[in-house]
């Protein structure tokens, strides 16, 4: 092979460097944090040869589009003091409980409402069950989103279901991540197309954009008939069954509501609708449900102005006064969250956080160790769940406060993904809550302040290089 002229590779190496600074300066304007920014100029300045080709697939922030159509939105159907909004506040006046989170509630623009029935899901089948029997009695139309699906077993149950209703006329309609379901066949979406349903893959573009694995759709919603909704931690695929190992039993958490927030729910997956196809969904308002929980449904995401999912999680921690209790996969909170966490510490309130034992992504699992011992050195009760892989995302605040849903304690949930929850206040179902969660805490081994130091010296500095990709991770 003969080799490259001298005048040919100087060249390709000055050209690299006119791409790195270009991207540098790309990084510095759009970058949402001062940490990245300083990771990106860095790299692609010194070191374009490593760092130009991740920042094709990572840096880049096209769905302007997205955040005016979402914006615009909210100016129009999500203002608090809306008549129409001041009208089902007092139709649905909340628990006294929700003001002590009023501001989360001006900062997504959306109330917390009264008159809601709430049922926990406390596993894999639980929920799977609850879903396909709300599917089945679909009379009018579905809304279904999950970050991932599978052509699996489950997957084709889920398929069949779909196409069953649609055959008997309901309209139908499907999203899932094109990342998320990066290995799903271009055969299952045909055969549902076929039988009449509606489905589409979500990208920040409404092209394929091959050079974007940030912003991905995390949410996981299914909403029937516009009174019957589901949210929570859970994808389609037979590892959530606890099927696949090695990270079974695979623990995981979903919730149902029924209520007036339901038309919250919808209202986001309409939005993520309208942006695939340039189309607004005709929706239902939900029914009056007979319940007494008062419920708000937080969907956040990089279209927003702020970051909503990090500043959920901050007021969501100052709120607490007893208790906080947490249950997350990934444990790489930014430094409010960490903040926030240590300051309750500080005012007396009992903060547990359970994490995995074992690792789906190895990385995000080495950085999680580094800030899981940092916060128990801080105070804070930090578990391992034992049995299998821990993927819920579920928060419990003092005895009236508990949030299921989508959410990760990661840099990816709270600035790079569109994330929803429901937070619920209702002391029957944060009652609910804590007896799954003292079953799953006593299944964990609590992180001891000596730990670290029983670690091998060279893990110890793997861990701290893997907290240094905790913007990306």
């Amino acid at each position: 092979m003969p080799h490259l002229p001298f005048a040919l590779i100087s060249a390709l190496v000055l050209l690299l460097h006119a791409a790195g600074i270009v991207a540098a300066i790309h990084a510095l304007m759009h970058t949402r944090t001062p940490q990245g920014a300083v990771a990106w100029v860095f790299g692609l300045v010194l070191l374009p040869y490593f760092t130009l080709l991740p920042y094709l697939f990572l840096g880049s922030k096209r769905f302007s589009g997205y955040a005016e159509l979402h914006h615009s939105r909210q100016a129009r159907l999500q203002q608090l003091d809306d008549p129409a909004q001041l009208a089902l506040s007092a139709e649905y006046p909340p628990h006294p409980g929700a003001q002590r989170y009023q501001a989360i509630s001006k900062m997504l623009g959306v109330p917390f409402l009264s008159g809601h029935r709430l049922r926990l899901l406390v596993n894999g089948a639980a929920s799977f069950e609850a879903i396909f029997a709300a599917i089945a009695s679909a009379e009018h139309y579905l809304l279904v989103q999950f970050f991932i699906i599978h052509d699996d077993a489950l997957g084709r149950k889920l398929q069949a279901a779909l196409l069953e209703r649609a055959a008997a006329g309901v309209r139908v309609y499907v999203l899932y991540d094109g990342v998320g379901s990066h290995d799903l066949p271009p055969s299952y979406g045909a055969i549902l197309r076929a039988g009449g349903v509606e489905i589409h893959r979500f990208a920040t573009r409404r092209w394929r954009n091959r050079f974007q694995l940030n912003f991905r759709n995390h949410r996981k919603v299914v909403v029937m008939d516009g009174w019957r909704g589901f949210v929570g931690g859970l994808n389609v695929g037979e590892e959530y069954l606890g099927h696949k190992p090695p990270l079974a039993p695979w623990r995981d958490t979903h919730m149902e509501l029924q209520g007036p927030a339901v038309a919250d729910l919808q209202l986001a997956f309409d939005e993520n609708w309208q942006w695939i196809t340039g189309q607004p969904l005709k929706l239902s308002a939900p029914r009056p449900a007979a319940g007494q929980a008062t419920a708000l449904i937080a969907a956040t995401g990089p279209a927003d102005a702020q970051e909503t999912c990090s500043l959920f999680f901050v007021q969501a921690i100052h709120a607490a006064r007893q208790r906080l209790w947490l249950t997350t996969p990934y444990l790489v909170p930014d430094s409010a969250v960490n903040a926030a966490l240590q300051l309750a510490v500080f005012r007396g309130v009992d903060v547990r956080i359970l994490i995995p034992a074992i690792a789906d992504h190895r990385t995000v699992f080495l950085a999680s160790t580094l800030y899981a011992h940092e916060l128990v050195r801080a105070g804070v009760r930090i578990f391992r769940y034992q049995p299998g892989f821990i993927h819920q995302k579920v928060m419990l605040i003092d005895d009236d406060t508990a949030s299921v849903g989508s959410m990760n304690l990661d840099n990816r949930s709270l600035r790079l993904n569109f994330e929803i929850t429901s937070l619920n206040i209702d002391s029957t179902f944060a009652g609910e809550v804590e007896t799954m969660l003292q079953a799953d805490f006593a299944q964990g081994r609590e992180i001891d302040v000596a730990d670290y130091a029983r670690l091998h010296y060279l893990y110890r500095v793997l861990i701290h290089v893997a907290r240094l990709l905790s913007p990306l991770l």
